[in-house]
């Protein structure tokens, strides 16, 4: 089978389509045919190898060569001890790890799939996965009324974050270059922010949240905008800023009654589920930029590279 083969960290000059042999599945797992993948900001990181976290999967190299984790496909067999699904059940999730979704088939355990809906294809409901599970918790106890930034909202998980703070009542404004803001208000921002002429950090005691995607700012720094009582998270960003903000929180909470956290965003189904059933609804919606083919992967990062991508990138598998 073909497989998107990323064997070091580096640019995406390392990216290359190969042949594998097709995987077998285990009894505690199903085999899934690919149909669709799509990609997040931690395939950027995990390419790279920066932050250094990302070399969770690998210190010196990826143990796992195939990058991507958002997947929808088909269950072509399941193992022994598999009663969940049934060969022929349209399925979509995430990989354990955030490696090995970008290849003809995948194995994996059931734990991080949900069944497909009807309404959605294959396209769209792989664009869910994990930008849905952070916007389900980084807007979670959000009130009416409330004023909320997010930065980096034109990437790949900005559009469900605005999508799911409207929905709750809040009032967005949207943080990313001057050439996304038509596509930032489409999706419901009240306002845009072009990052490389206006410092969003000196509107000082305007938001009750922050959702910062690319923190490469200072926690003292950001903190700033927050109103009291505000809360700020990092979702993604430096290594430096996020160590920083670990040991800033406590003594910024302490002076300021301003909250400041790195935002932890377990893979789970339930919040796959939850955040599938308020974009069927149609409360929030998707942002699909570009759909590539698997042959097309060293064009697929690059558009991710760049950050010129408006919503999720998708690659159609088969």
């Amino acid at each position: 089978m073909k497989a998107v083969i990323q064997d070091r960290y580096g640019t995406t000059e390392v990216i290359t389509v190969d042949d594998v042999p097709n995987p077998v599945p285990a009894d505690d797992e199903v085999l899934i045919q690919v149909r669709a993948a799509s990609l997040n900001g931690s395939d950027r990181e995990n390419l790279a190898g920066r932050p250094y976290y990302a070399r969770m999967a690998g210190l010196r190299r990826p143990r796992d060569p195939v990058p991507g984790s958002d997947i929808a496909g088909v269950v072509v067999a399941a193992g022994a001890s598999v009663t969940e699904y049934a060969p022929g059940e349209e399925v979509f999730g995430e990989l354990p790890g955030y490696r090995g979704d970008l290849a003809e088939y995948v194995t994996t355990t059931p734990k991080l799939l949900a069944r497909k809906p009807p309404g959605l294809s294959f396209q769209e409901a792989v664009a869910i996965p994990q930008a849905g599970g952070i916007a389900l918790r980084a807007t979670s106890g959000l009130r009416p009324g409330e004023r909320v930034l997010v930065n980096g909202a034109g990437g790949a998980g900005g559009a469900l974050v605005i999508g799911l703070a409207r929905h709750l009542g809040a009032t967005v404004t949207a943080v990313d270059r001057a050439d996304k803001a038509d596509h930032l208000l489409r999706l419901g921002a009240e306002e845009t922010i072009d990052f490389e002429t206006r410092d969003w950090t000196a509107h000082l005691d305007r938001y009750d949240r922050i959702v910062d995607l690319i923190a490469h700012r200072s926690p003292y720094r950001a903190s700033r905008a927050l109103r009291r009582g505000g809360t700020y998270l990092i979702v993604g960003g430096h290594t430096r800023v996020l160590l920083a903000t670990l040991t800033a929180g406590p003594p910024i909470r302490w002076t300021t009654g301003k909250r400041v956290e790195v935002l932890a965003v377990p893979q789970s189904r339930s919040s796959l589920e939850a955040v599938t059933a308020l974009i069927a609804d149609g409360s929030a919606s998707i942002a699909i930029d570009r759909t590539y083919s698997l042959t097309e992967a060293h064009e697929t990062f690059r558009r991710l590279v760049s950050g010129d991508n408006r919503g999720k990138i998708i690659i159609e598998v088969s």
